[in-house]
């Protein structure tokens, strides 16, 4: 095994590459390598979907990747330096519920604790998402959780020095808000994440310029949008009906579902801002949820404005209703922006209320993303529901473009290998390379000293 920490510096750094997705870890880490001067050797991968095996095997010279990391034996695998895991975060708590919670059987983080123990490397490089910070966290005046205190405790019981931090890659010069946690811990140096150099990015940065015309979205919905608003005037926006905002638009200001009155917009924008308040189960016996449904009565409450309706409505019979409030709420029922229901935890017994029907994933848009901005987070439910404002008209996020929102090379190929669905799929769970390369750095650096 080369080592880094001996009387003759190694020239090489051997790693081995777990939960491997599409490499970004391995990218990452080899231009570390590579601006350290120092050669990098792969000796080992791990990933089981197989459109990202297929991916990882195009874009890393055909190379052998293995199958799932928990049969695999800790003794089939070579000596190396380094071992780097985006790994998934699973309860520990209900893993050892019955055992101890610092019982780590039947987690994936077990295979990393075997694998450090068994082989005894140099050093690790592991990320996961940012909730993993205050996951399972009982006593709130913690700063972490005990899913994380477990896994600190247990990669330091293995003789290593860990540091831990969340950085948000769009700092970093990947154009993404995404946070993540970096674990890293070498055997004899303690790792220095701190003031790492800064370098804002922003969607702009990767836009691709020239996309064939078919690309482009030509739906009723994409239409709907651009009758009510200009390119410019989308740049940005969100498309959502549970949530408000400036930069959020609603079903019923483009009128997807049905002709909406300007009375009943300012109805369902009030009822909006309502239903979240906890003081609507005072006194009724059962708890609050977000997002309450409200009866008729609860709207009168704070909605009491006079109103003639419909009379766009050639059926419009002014004396069939006596309620003018309740008949513009059974009409949007009726088109589908709100639905009638009872509360989350109300009794059988309790009356239906009005709420709003759909959320973020309701729509085949659900964010128009600003060239002049950091994009969201992507992730892999809802990033083909993305779209992006070209000179012509609104089209879906290029793969080409995706990779660069998490910093892959120029060179790394997809088109010719998967599908647009599965290539999106594995770009929402991948790492940002940028800030994995940064991270790596500073390992090195610890590694070497």
């Amino acid at each position: 095994m080369t080592t880094a920490k001996s009387h003759k510096k190694a020239t090489q750094i051997a790693f081995i590459d777990l939960f491997a997705g599409l490499g970004g870890t391995r990218i990452g880490l080899e231009r570390a390598i590579q601006k350290a001067g120092l050669k990098s050797k792969c000796v080992f991968t791990s990933e089981i979907k197989p459109h990202a095996i297929s991916a990882y095997k195009k874009n890393f010279n055909n190379e052998d990747v293995h199958g799932d990391i928990t049969i695999i034996d800790e003794s089939e695998i070579p000596n190396f330096d380094i071992l780097m895991a985006g790994f998934p975060c699973q309860p520990f708590s209900s893993a050892g519920s019955r055992k101890g919670f610092l019982d780590t059987r039947g987690t994936l983080f077990f295979d990393i604790e075997r694998i450090l123990a068994a082989k005894k490397p140099t050093a690790f490089l592991l990320e996961n998402v940012e909730g993993l910070k205050t996951h399972d966290r009982i006593d709130t005046t913690k700063p972490i959780g005990r899913t994380l205190e477990t896994i600190l405790a247990r990669l330091q019981n293995l003789g290593y020095k860990v540091t831990w931090k969340i950085l948000d890659a769009s700092l970093y010069g990947v154009p993404q808000k995404r946070k993540r946690i970096y674990i890293v811990g070498t055997k004899d140096s303690v790792v220095d994440l701190d003031n790492l150099p800064e370098k804002p990015s922003k969607f702009g940065d990767v836009l691709e310029k020239d996309v064939n015309r078919d690309k482009y979205l030509e739906t009723r919905f994409t239409k709907q949008l651009l009758a009510h608003y200009s390119l410019a005037e989308l740049k940005g926006k969100q498309i959502k009906d549970k949530r408000g905002g400036d930069n959020n638009i609603h079903s019923w200001d483009i009128e997807i579902k049905g002709k909406v009155s300007i009375e009943q917009k300012e109805l369902l924008e009030e009822i909006l801002k309502q239903r979240r308040r906890k003081s609507w189960v005072s006194g009724k016996g059962f708890g609050w949820s977000d997002g309450m449904p409200l009866t008729l009565a609860e709207i009168k409450t704070f909605y009491q404005k006079p109103q003639t309706i419909f009379k766009y409505d050639p059926n419009y019979d002014e004396h069939k209703y006596n309620d003018e409030l309740k008949m513009m709420l059974d009409d949007l029922v009726t088109k589908g922006y709100m639905v009638k229901e009872k509360p989350k935890k109300a009794p059988d017994s309790y009356e239906q209320g009005y709420n709003i029907v759909a959320g973020k994933l309701s729509f085949e848009i659900s964010h128009i993303l600003d060239p002049e901005k950091p994009t969201p987070t992507l992730v892999a439910t809802d990033v083909t529901r993305l779209a992006v404002v070209d000179e012509i008209g609104l089209r879906r996020l290029e793969v080409k473009e995706g990779l660069k929102l998490f910093g892959f090379p120029e060179d790394y190929q997809l088109n010719d290998v998967i599908n647009y669905g599965e290539a999106f799929d594995l770009l929402g769970n991948s790492v940002s390379v940028g800030v994995i390369e940064l991270v790596a750095s500073r390992l090195i650096k610890a590694m070497n000293q």
